[in-house]
């Protein structure tokens, strides 16, 4: 019987055609596809043996399809169990406790809630005031970052120079849980895409810079150490979260890298970005893990299971 991986997409219109490409042409006994739905069944056999999940995140009804296809046996590429869970500012605890250098970070309580929360009764647990200048002492002063503690896509982020911009800004921030985070002055910034937990492409990225060109080929941007560093760093995170694709950023200051966002389990891809060179390597590395997952037999419930995603440590051995 042939194998199938299914693509599940939103609005991209460059990877997922060359993906699905990619793997026909191989002829290796799997063949790749767009997942089409119209419902799903409850403990509903699955149809795929890999899917790749880009756009879940924004499509509730497609996160619950994923986890009961997981749960059946499907590879699903990002697990869904911990993309449903992940957030910033965990990933921020995640990498200090595996020694990933990470800037100082602190969790706010929100500036407003929902009305069926009381002021009063209902935030009983929070102090009447923020200390805000104990936390701006500990994230190194200003400048600053300000932003969600979860999320992406660059929304909702500020850098605050003084404690009337960090108020204004935060004023601002509705029901959202904001994070201050100390602001590296950095000299070099790279982002990492990562495929398999095994596979790392480092690029010069500047975020400033007129999209989409935003990537760089400079292969000697880094020195062979520095290099060295942010590919093992990019690993272990990915390692420890469990992610088969996924970006991570680092801002590189006296030699070393400190990881500034690392939770981009739906990377970007996409062709006019990455250019020929990077987007290539983007295409071929994802169909030879997605092969390779389809010919390796069902997933397993371990590879779901919540103590391995828990256990960074342990998840770096097995990962």
């Amino acid at each position: 019987m042939t194998l199938k991986i299914g693509i599940l997409v939103g609005r991209e219109n460059t990877w997922p055609p060359a993906f699905i490409e990619e793997v026909n042409r191989r002829n290796a006994g799997v063949v790749a596809e767009f997942v089409k739905l119209s419902g799903t069944y409850m403990a509903e056999e699955p149809r795929y043996a890999v899917i790749v999940d880009r756009i879940s995140h924004e499509v509730p009804y497609y996160r619950t399809f994923l986890k009961t296809a997981a749960i059946g046996g499907t590879h699903v590429v990002n697990n869904p169990f911990w993309w449903s869970a992940d957030e910033k500012f965990t990933g921020a605890t995640i990498a200090t406790r595996l020694g990933v250098a990470h800037p100082r970070t602190v969790a706010l309580p929100s500036h407003s809630y929902i009305p069926a929360i009381h002021p009063v009764e209902s935030l009983r647990n929070l102090e009447p005031r923020i200390p805000w200048e104990q936390h701006v002492e500990y994230v190194g002063g200003f400048p600053l970052i300000l932003k969600p503690h979860a999320g992406g896509g660059f929304k909702q982020v500020y850098k605050v120079y003084d404690m009337q911009g960090l108020w204004a800004a935060y004023n601002e921030s509705g029901t959202e849980c904001m994070m201050m985070q100390e602001f590296i002055h950095w000299e070099k910034y790279v982002r990492c895409l990562v495929i398999g937990r095994e596979h790392v492409l480092v690029m010069k990225f500047d975020v400033s810079a007129p999209y989409p060109h935003r990537y760089f080929d400079e292969p000697d941007y880094l020195t062979p150490e520095e290099h060295e560093r942010v590919v093992r760093d990019a690993l272990t995170l990915c390692c420890a979260l469990g992610y088969d694709m996924n970006t991570v950023e680092f801002a590189i200051k006296d030699g070393v890298p400190y990881a500034i966002d690392f939770t981009n389990p739906a990377p970007d891809m996409d062709y006019w970005s990455l250019k020929e060179k990077f987007f290539r390597w983007a295409v071929t590395k994802m169909a030879d893990m997605c092969i390779a997952k389809a010919l390796s037999g069902p997933a397993t419930l371990d590879e779901i299971h919540w103590s391995r995603l828990l256990n960074p440590r342990d998840a770096v051995m097995k990962g």
